[in-house]
């Protein structure tokens, strides 16, 4: 029964408002010792659980990268970037990205963007300054942000499934010859092209009423 010490700690820790980093590595550490592993070995399966697993971890080594480019004015650069470009819109920047995000993740390539990566240092500004551009003023910089972030998400949603060793195609074959269908991962993601550029052409119309609402409020 010690070895369920640790999930006392747990509760414990999160009523008190603890780190809850912290309250998870002395829960580990807690449970460890309570089994008999001496602190050696504690520090070991540490060590090794982070190893194992270090490609989820990789992206506490870039968010710091991001946070100092964004002390440095990277978001300040991207804005004034797109505030001297003519004919920069929302919807263009925007449906720009897409294109990009969706043809990246097809090959595979789902981290080369993202929230955290692209859209909050470098798309959001850049869009937020178009949308400034069109109307003149910020009311809209809450919705034009809202519509990067789903921009990215959509364009990510429907393009990965056309990379055959994405998950979600793994996925799909595994339960389809479950079920007695046999599919190759090519298949699944030949029918995924179709969906992706529906995805595309929705959202694509999504942007171009966004670009209409903003010129109206400027013509008024």
């Amino acid at each position: 029964m010690l070895v369920l010490s640790g999930l006392f700690v747990i509760a414990a820790g999160f009523l008190l408002r603890f780190n809850p980093l912290l309250v998870i590595v002395v829960a580990a550490a807690v449970t460890g010792l309570a089994a008999g592993l001496d602190p050696l070995a504690v520090l070991a399966t540490f060590g090794k659980a982070f190893n194992d697993t270090r490609y989820v971890t990789a992206v506490y080594m870039v968010l710091p990268v991001i946070g100092l480019l964004e002390r440095r004015g990277l978001q300040a650069r991207a804005r004034t970037l797109v505030a001297g470009l003519r004919g920069a819109t929302v919807g263009r920047l925007l449906g720009g990205y897409m294109i990009f995000r969706q043809l990246t993740a097809a090959l595979g390539l789902t981290s080369v963007a993202g929230p955290a990566q692209t859209v909050r240092p470098l798309v959001a500004p850049m869009a937020e300054a178009a949308a400034e551009r069109q109307t003149g003023g910020t009311d809209d910089a809450e919705q034009v942000k809202a519509m990067a972030a789903a921009t990215d998400t959509i364009a990510l949603l429907f393009g990965e499934d056309i990379f055959i060793a994405i998950g979600s195609i793994l996925l799909m074959k595994g339960v389809l010859e479950g079920y007695g269908i046999v599919l190759e991962p090519l298949q699944l993601s030949v029918w995924a092209i179709p969906t992706a550029i529906a995805a595309f052409l929705i959202h694509g119309t999504r942007l171009w009423w966004l670009d209409r609402r903003l010129a109206r409020r400027r013509a008024r």
